[in-house]
């Protein structure tokens, strides 16, 4: 298990994925700011709002057709301002749904076949789905590309099964704050960085085929520093291929976990959890358009301020805290967050909401990852992790689209009132129904240290 893993392979190892999921993240979240610009351009080609050009029979301005007769069942019109916002949620969610499904399966996998083989697999899926980005010179082409995407991203879960491999209880905590450090660095950079090659124009059919071409470019630098520089950590298999005296164990079934926490519960609060909050984070531009004027400009600075807020807590408190605490922290903060928003008339209080919500961001879902893996042990922690991962995007797919339609037919007070509602009754869950495991606070000191003597 993690005590048999010496510390130059551990070290060796957190560094391969500090260096991998960056890269992973960062190419990632170089599409996040280009989605308006990105489906506008495909619609202007293939939907154009003009009345006097002909009618277009593509599968986009089908999606378009669906989307105007939802947003023509509110109670009050929905500004035509948001006809892309709601296409790049409807892709969101698909995204999402499409991880659900796919992450058991490849945490099993993982399981099965080793975390390298199932990364490695993952990344040639990545490959693909970024490649059919660069030559997707209509809509049709790009919705394959966010499908394939969708069924093949699992480098963050197999990342946190890789962390927890080669973790012992006194250091786990801190392995799994590092990942969420990965998070914070690309999700500062990467958006700003894909913003700017943007700009660079390569190809006239793609206008964001420069963009596309760098990611696919990190994609595959990534994918062959995988290759060469990552080992087996799947405890059986490591064992394995060491040839050490713990090959002659390795039929032999793991030592059984005693579970403080039930897995379902676990997952529960995840997908209850991010049910809630993500919707709240894609109304947030809905909500200070309509209460403040707010442009993209203004919602830029206003992200950008929770983004900066979260990577200081993420580096300098979520790594010091028991899990259980930071998720406990984590939530009812977003509950605070919630009642401000359903109330506030004013910027100062829309600021306070976002630094609960920063607090929350770097906050649950770490804990969560760090909490599902004290309770599995070396043989299943892939599909643990998974299925954890998976209740989670279930919620991240559904929250948009049932808390904007609750925002639209009822109104800001009723939908962020539903969502404190729903946030306090996780709290509660929290609070009360999960426990500490075993050894998740012990070695305070060594815990606080870890990332910075193992990087």
């Amino acid at each position: 298990m993690a005590a048999q893993v010496d510390p130059a392979t551990r070290k060796r190892v957190l560094r391969v994925i500090f260096v991998s999921l960056l890269l992973d993240l960062i190419s990632f979240t170089f599409i996040l700011p280009l989605f308006p610009k990105l489906l506008e351009f495909y619609r202007n080609a293939e939907a154009p709002t003009d009345a006097s050009a002909a009618p277009s029979k593509t599968l986009l301005s089908s999606i378009l057709g669906y989307l105007n007769a939802y947003k023509a069942s509110f109670a009050r019109p929905i500004d035509s301002r948001y006809d892309i916002v709601l296409l790049g949620g409807a892709l969101g969610s698909l995204f999402s749904l499409l991880q659900a499904v796919a992450s058991p399966i490849i945490g099993h996998l993982s399981d099965r076949y080793g975390r390298r083989t199932a990364l490695l697999a993952s990344m040639a899926g990545n490959i693909l789905s970024v490649l059919l980005w660069v030559v997707a010179v209509d809509f049709r082409t790009f919705l394959a590309s966010r499908i394939v995407g969708g069924l093949s991203e699992g480098n963050v879960q197999l990342a946190t099964a890789i962390a927890t491999d080669i973790s012992d209880t006194n250091n786990r905590g801190a392995t799994m704050a590092l990942i969420g450090a990965c998070f914070s660095i690309a999700f500062t950079f990467g958006p700003a960085l894909g913003a700017w090659l943007s700009t660079i124009a390569t190809v006239a059919a793609n206008p964001f085929a420069t963009a596309a071409g760098v990611s696919l470019f990190l994609i595959v630098t990534e994918t062959v520093y995988l290759y060469f520089s990552l080992p087996e950590t799947l405890p059986s298999l490591a064992r394995k291929e060491s040839g050490s005296a713990a090959e002659k164990r390795v039929d032999a079934p793991p030592a059984p976990v005693q579970r403080t926490n039930s897995h379902f519960l676990l997952n529960f609060v995840h997908f209850t959890f991010l049910l809630f909050f993500s919707g709240m984070e894609f109304s947030l531009p809905f909500m200070t358009y309509d209460l403040f004027g707010y442009s993209s400009a203004k919602n830029g600075r206003l992200l950008g301020y929770v983004g900066l807020i979260a990577s200081l807590l993420q580096g300098g408190v979520t790594r010091r805290l028991p899990p259980l605490l930071s998720v406990r922290i984590g939530v009812v903060a977003c509950l605070i967050a919630f009642g401000l928003l359903g109330r506030t008339s004013t910027v100062s209080g829309l600021y306070s909401a976002a630094t609960c919500l920063a607090t929350t961001s770097a906050t649950v879902v770490t804990g969560l990852n760090a909490l599902s893996s004290f309770e599995a042990n070396e043989g299943e922690r892939g599909g643990k992790l998974g299925m954890l991962r998976s209740w989670g995007q279930l919620g991240r797919g559904l929250g948009p689209v049932l808390f904007t339609s609750v925002y639209w037919w009822a109104g800001r007070e009723v939908a962020y009132g539903m969502g404190a509602t729903g946030i306090a009754a996780v709290s509660l869950m929290v609070l009360f129904g999960l426990k500490t495991p075993p050894g998740s606070v012990k070695a305070k000191t060594k815990v606080q240290n870890v990332v910075k003597k193992e990087l």
